[in-house]
């Protein structure tokens, strides 16, 4: 009886333990982003934090080994589950009529960060989930997009862990820098610099940051808005890239191993669910109630309740992460994937900057 009883806490622990992580890296971002850096909205990113410290009891402590089941529990079911309820963040008609301008600027630097870092990255020897992990986090979403690839092109928490602190180095360093220069190449037109820290930043937190300090120091709140409205058709994305991840980012030989509707079977369970959340947001933004049924202020409650429940998950789930990655597996990985990490960031910054200084003009006066 008391053997039965530790098999049923053995998961529980492991949950906990990543729960409790998870709880000081909320309060460790908001008091890092706003007391130290004081912002008013921390742009530090949660998971971020919640992947530091879990690193850090796992490299300081050495973890019993009744915690495993648990963090493993995190690192899959919990991983997967708070992805599909991520859908509902976002809606297909809240991002306006800009929408369409950003979307070319958007895939040009989308299609050049996926293509040229798979290049690259098979010219370093890398691993292959690894240089995806980098790619995918540098030209979509940063954390969010690592996090929704690594289950599909079956990624080691090392690598998970390695990328996501490949992408947040790079992100801040961007999300001061390149507000200084949109000001310095747009400072006529602030919008177009809100178009450019929207598709060369990683993060949404730290796109959120760059825009509110260019609102800030240049007084132009319609950067901060243009920021966020291109960063969501960035998010966007992530429904029709991560299934081609999949194929891109997979080696061959296990796709051979596949049967002949690998390309559909590659596609989890919890992608669909992701682009059923993001249907159902985008069905109940339509009109003045939510379906004819629901009040619009109780519909929007109850996706900020499932976003919060999303974010929670995915913040266990990354602490449990943390919880499972040694620093001796990361330095194995080596210094190679940080500094094509560097590139991609870079490159993927570029690319939006120069798309848009030469071709942002024509695009505009194509829409309107």
């Amino acid at each position: 009886e008391s053997h039965k009883h530790m098999y049923y806490l053995k998961p529980v622990s492991g949950f906990l333990l990543a729960s409790l992580v998870s709880f000081f890296a909320s309060i460790s971002a908001l008091w890092l982003g706003e007391t130290i850096l004081g912002f008013e909205k921390s742009p530090i990113s949660e998971i971020m934090m919640a992947i530091i410290l879990g690193m850090l009891v796992a490299n300081t402590i050495d973890l019993p080994d009744y915690f495993r089941p648990g963090l493993k529990f995190c690192t899959s079911f919990i991983l997967r589950f708070g992805i599909m309820l991520l859908g509902i963040r976002l809606s297909l008609f809240s991002a306006g009529k800009f929408t369409l301008i950003a979307i070319p600027f958007v895939l040009i630097a989308i299609t050049v960060g996926l293509l040229v870092v798979r290049f690259l990255g098979k010219k370093m020897n890398l691993s292959l989930q690894l240089t995806g992990l980098i790619a995918i986090g540098t030209s979509i979403c940063g954390a969010t997009a690592i996090v929704a690839a690594a289950p599909i092109i079956k990624a080691k928490e090392t690598e998970v862990g390695y990328a996501i602190a490949c992408i947040t180095i790079f992100g801040i360093v961007a999300m001061f820098s390149y507000p200084i220069l949109g000001n310095f190449l747009f400072s006529d037109t602030p919008e177009l610099a809100g178009l450019f820290l929207g598709v060369s930043i990683h993060e949404t937190a730290q796109v959120a940051g760059a825009g509110m300090m260019y609102q800030t120091q240049y007084n132009a709140p319609i950067a901060l808005d243009y920021a966020t409205v291109t960063k969501l058709v960035r998010n966007l994305c992530m429904i029709a890239v991560i299934p081609i991840i999949g194929v891109i980012f997979t080696d061959r030989n296990q796709n051979m191993n596949n049967s002949e509707h690998s390309w559909i079977r590659m596609i989890p369970w919890f992608i669909f669910g992701f682009t059923a959340m993001s249907a159902i947001r985008s069905l109940g933004d339509i009109g003045d109630k939510a379906f004819m049924l629901i009040e619009k202020e109780q519909w929007l409650q109850i996706v900020t309740i499932i976003k919060l429940t999303a974010e929670k998950f995915l913040l266990v789930a990354m602490s449990a992460i943390g919880l499972t990655t040694l620093f001796s597996g990361m330095r194995k990985i080596g210094i190679r994937p940080f500094i094509l990490g560097l590139f991609a960031a870079v490159l993927v910054g570029m690319t939006g900057l120069i798309t848009i200084y030469f071709f942002a003009d024509f695009v505009i006066s194509f829409f309107e």
